[in-house]
């Protein structure tokens, strides 16, 4: 790591984190706590002026080769303070067709196409390549509600990572390998573990502080002229490879594909790989109706249920996600504002009904909903539980 990107680094984790603090406080002492024109300015600019000035002397520095973790974790930065921006009105895609920040923009187009990612900051900057220091990790504010999003929302991303990863191990196994049965064991196992991060997080996350001091930093914002949606907390491959090896979506359904396409770079270079390795592999749902004819043999009956249970787990955890997290932290207090906030509130860019809407067909697909105007996995899924007694 060069002199310049540690600098950053140590400003990123300390100065930028209290100004960014300070302005929240005001922001949300406000009657209109949506309204953060006028407020703050003094602090606004230094956020502005300082992260500039390192960012300066990191474009001309150039690209040091100093590896994949460094230059990561470098466009990480440049991403946080980038959504600082966004999140603090010096920059809004919906009054400019290109980013007023050239140095930022430059910088983080150079570092993210040498990767192979977007040229913002990703979900993974804030949770499974987040490395603290004297045991805090990177965040935008210092506020207990943003801690209490990034450490739940990182352990139920891991536990994800773990279900997927016992799943595409049953494939070179075969559904009948007793091994199997362990694996789908291992997968709910995981899976429950989701359901139980989720549960705290939603039972101790403060709804006013989450949407009004939280959520906004995750905003779409411009890199050079493209716009790029905000990070979201599924930007990761292992959620999308458990949908793809239970069965319960389809890579070749266009709604899922066009979902899989819009998310692709802004997932780690390796969980990229193995999405794309998940999306030729045949489906466990498809392959236990394959054994139907072995229904009566203890193997189908214990593995079978045991696959079942886990397409449960999973579709609970996304009826959890939406109608929890989704209703009470986004859709409710979105009711309190309106005008051009209101268009705004949404981290990936459409607005909220047409979000809603979406994220609520996801969660059909994943529950296996009987629904006439989308296929689901409804029909094999009771096909399946009937061949279980």
């Amino acid at each position: 790591m060069s002199n310049n990107t540690e600098h950053f680094d140590a400003w990123i984790r300390t100065p930028f984190v209290e100004m960014n603090t300070a302005l929240e406080e005001k922001y949300f002492a406000r009657e209109n706590r949506a309204d953060v024109d006028g407020v703050g300015d003094g602090i606004k600019k230094q956020i502005l002026e300082d992260g500039r000035a390192y960012i300066i002397k990191l474009v001309a520095e150039g690209n040091t080769d100093e590896g994949f973790d460094n230059a990561f974790d470098l466009l990480g930065n440049l991403g946080l303070y980038m959504a600082a921006l966004r999140r603090h009105e010096m920059t809004n895609p919906a009054r400019e067709q290109k980013s007023p920040h050239q140095e930022a923009s430059a910088l983080g187009m150079h570092i993210a196409t040498s990767l192979g990612v977007t040229p913002r900051f990703a979900t993974s900057h804030l949770s499974t390549h987040n490395y603290a220091l004297g045991g805090v990790q990177k965040s935008f504010t210092s506020l207990k509600d943003e801690f209490l999003f990034l450490d739940y929302n990182t352990c139920g991303i891991l536990a994800f990572k773990r279900a997927a990863d016992a799943l595409i191990r049953i494939l070179p196994l075969g559904v009948s390998n007793p091994a199997s049965l362990t694996l789908l064991g291992d997968a709910a196992d995981a899976l429950r573990a989701v359901k139980k991060f989720n549960e705290k997080l939603f039972g101790d996350l403060d709804t006013q502080r989450f949407f009004f001091c939280v959520r906004p930093y995750y905003k779409p914002y411009r890199v050079g002229r493209h716009e790029y949606r905000g990070a979201n907390a599924g930007d990761f491959s292992g959620i999308n490879e458990i949908d793809l090896l239970l069965g319960l979506c389809r890579a070749n359904d266009p709604y899922y594909s066009q979902l899989l396409v819009d998310k692709m770079l802004f997932m780690m270079p390796a969980d990229q790989a193995s999405l794309r390795a998940c999306m030729s592999k045949r489906p466990l749902l498809d392959e236990f109706l394959d054994c139907a004819p072995s229904a009566s043999e203890t193997w189908f009956q214990n593995s079978a249920a045991a696959f079942l249970e886990v397409c449960a787990l999973h579709g609970e955890i996304a009826a959890q996600h939406h109608d929890q997290l989704v209703e009470k932290f986004i859709a409710g207090p979105a009711g309190s504002i309106t005008g051009a906030h209101l268009d705004q509130v949404t981290a990936s860019g459409p607005p909220l009904p047409v979000l809603l809407k979406a994220l609520e067909v996801l969660r059909d697909l994943r529950v296996a909903a009987d629904r006439s105007d989308i296929t689901t996995s409804h029909t094999q899924i009771e096909r399946l539980r009937g061949l279980v007694s």
